[in-house]
């Protein structure tokens, strides 16, 4: 793959390059996370809860805790 680039918009937006979107299968909608990475960021694609499955070998899924139990 060749080397894309994209601008920082005034209002603080970028447009992912057609073809970085393309070899990625990303969607319009789908939601991102930003992982800051010395003077950059990694871009990275949230997962949803069915990709997950089995990531985790062996993971009672009777015992999961959601977030409104933690103080």
């Amino acid at each position: 793959m060749t080397t894309a680039t994209a601008t920082l918009s005034s209002k603080f937006q970028i447009s992912i390059p057609k073809a970085v979107r393309e070899q990625q299968h990303w969607e319009a909608g789908q939601e991102f996370v930003f992982i800051p990475k010395g003077k950059g960021a990694l871009l990275m694609p949230v997962p949803e809860l069915d990709q997950l499955r089995g990531v985790v070998p062996g993971a009672n899924p009777a015992a999961y805790r959601d977030r409104e139990d933690r103080f």
